[in-house]
């Protein structure tokens, strides 16, 4: 792809998106901590301080793509969510959520990858503006989060806030024993007792999600 400088605000616009698109392709094929500025310059067919003029680091591209990937989650987990059955008893309503929560966020585990590098690397080596801007962003995904959860579970009540948070610090976590490095791989299978550690996101979580659901809604 070639680029001519871009001299207005759209063209910008332009320009953001398509190494955001391109750094999106990458995620498909490589891990989060493969993915680096030269590699990404080098598909976008810009020089490397050339990116750095719409993304001030790596950092704030991959951070832009969570809050992109986070978006097009939400809108999906409306949807299952609204499909439920809120005749259901709250127990039978928790294990809908779990299985719900699970089953669509192992099918993004690009999200998940992201989600657990988030603390520890995408939120490194970015400016305050940046991380400010990305925090609020944040902050509008966990308030919609949370009013869909509690939709379908008002008995969360404050919760429910905790519990959206929780969730997605859980997938970030959960993902990394879920995709081994090729010498883990190896490992499990001279060993297959070492293969405890690897871990069926799908599956994992939902045990998760269902026993913290479990321990903050109330008892009757």
């Amino acid at each position: 792809m070639t680029f001519q400088r871009a001299r207005t605000e759209e063209q910008r616009k332009i320009r953001r998106q398509a190494i955001l698109d391109v750094a999106s392709a990458m995620l498909d094929e490589m891990p989060v901590a493969t993915v680096t500025l030269n590699e990404l310059s080098r598909r976008v067919g810009l020089a490397k301080p050339n990116v750095l003029r719409y993304f001030e680091s790596r950092e704030a591209v991959l951070l832009e793509l969570l809050d992109r990937f986070l978006q097009e989650w939400l809108a999906e987990l409306a949807e299952e969510l609204a499909a439920l059955d809120h005749e259901l008893s709250m127990p039978e309503r928790a294990a809908a959520v779990a299985e719900v929560l699970s089953r669509s966020l192992s099918a993004r585990m690009v999200l998940c990858e992201l989600f657990g590098a988030q603390g520890s690397v995408l939120e490194h080596n970015v400016s305050v503006e940046v991380a400010a801007r990305y925090k609020r962003a944040s902050l509008n995904r966990l308030t919609t989060m949370t009013d869909l959860l509690r939709t379908y579970l008002p008995e969360l009540g404050e919760n429910a806030t905790l519990f959206s948070l929780q969730t997605m610090v859980m997938a970030g976590a959960l993902s990394a024993y879920s995709t081994p490095p090729p010498s883990l791989q190896a490992a499990y299978q001279a060993e297959p007792d070492l293969a405890r550690f690897h871990l069926d996101l799908e599956d994992y979580l939902k045990q998760a999600l269902t026993a913290t659901l479990l321990g903050v809604l109330p008892r009757h």
